[in-house]
């Protein structure tokens, strides 16, 4: 019975240890691109997020802006054109 009791001791321990650690962030590094242009060094995690929309045309309200969202996080919104590769 001390056994069973200290095994489930071990596996609550390890069960929380692995939840607690389980945050997610992105990190872009050194000459990254979405649809041609620069998004080095852009952090996002789970209170700062970020949506691109990349157009062929230009679109009807092109750049990026910030966006709260009702859970306190912030969205950057970018509408950009798509640019052209040689």
């Amino acid at each position: 019975m001390k056994i069973l009791s200290q095994l489930l001791l071990c596996l609550s321990i390890l069960l929380h240890a692995a939840v607690s650690t389980a945050r997610s962030e992105v990190r872009f590094g050194k000459n990254v691109r979405i649809g041609g242009h620069d998004v080095s060094n852009q952090i996002f995690n789970k209170k700062r997020r970020a949506k691109y929309y990349i157009y062929k045309n230009k679109s009807k309200n092109p750049g990026c802006r910030w966006k709260r969202n009702r859970d306190g996080s912030k969205t950057k919104i970018c509408h950009l054109k798509r640019k052209k590769t040689r």
